[in-house]
């Protein structure tokens, strides 16, 4: 049985037309909220078809959504250490073509912000794995909650998603809040020199949908 969730409202909804340093552009609504659980200032994009208005979800197709965590590093400063940022990119262009929305959501580090990510980092340079890495500094593996984004869908009148994420917890806790997980659709790897043991660990400790095998040579 789904948990009922405090009722949520729009704050403020505005055009926001987005560009992409290799050029990209696409046409936004980004909406603001009232009574988020969290109190966070976790942000909805709407795209493609749902940059327009806000629609009820009806018995058409589900629209393509994907809750992202915000990763300054490597969102805004292209950090190589995670697929942040191009999952980030990816997002968008699918969401375009396809019509849904991005939730940009204010949990860096998988929730335990940045100044704690910057220390997980400096242990993974220790040889300390990325979830191990946080609970070495007191935290869970994972602190992440997406009640705050089940909330931002229900206002935006979306029952159903296909959830773009190759994470099976946020369809895990979106299902708990009320929100009907039509497909799972999974994003590109994302390889760098410096991200593969990262991408790995997601894959084995996470159960993320990666295709990614350490190298060994």
């Amino acid at each position: 049985m789904a948990l009922r969730l405090p009722t949520a409202t729009i704050r403020t909804q505005v055009a926001l037309p987005l560009r992409f340093a290799d050029g990209y552009a696409t046409a936004a609504r980004v909406f603001s909220f009232d009574g988020l659980v969290d109190g966070q200032d976790h942000l909805a994009f709407g795209l493609g078809d749902r940059a327009a208005a806000v629609v009820s979800s009806g018995r058409g197709p589900a629209p393509l959504v994907r809750p992202h965590s915000e990763c300054l590093t490597g969102d805004v400063f292209g950090s190589q250490r995670c697929d942040c940022g191009p999952q980030l990119r990816e997002a968008v262009e699918r969401i375009a073509d396809a019509g849904g929305y991005l939730l940009y959501l204010r949990q860096e580090g998988r929730g335990i912000g940045l100044y704690s990510k910057l220390e997980a980092y400096a242990l993974q340079d220790t040889g300390v794995d990325t979830y191990d890495a946080n609970l070495a500094l007191g935290h869970a593996e994972d602190e992440r909650s997406y009640v705050a984004a089940a909330q931002m869908l229900h206002t935006l009148r979306v029952s159903r998603v296909a959830l773009l994420s190759n994470n099976p917890d946020k369809a895990r806790q979106l299902r708990r809040f009320g929100v009907t997980v039509a497909a799972l659709v999974p994003t590109g790897v994302h390889l760098s020199a410096a991200n593969t043991r990262y991408l790995v660990t997601k894959a084995r400790r996470g159960a993320h949908t990666l295709d990614v095998r350490l190298s060994t040579g």
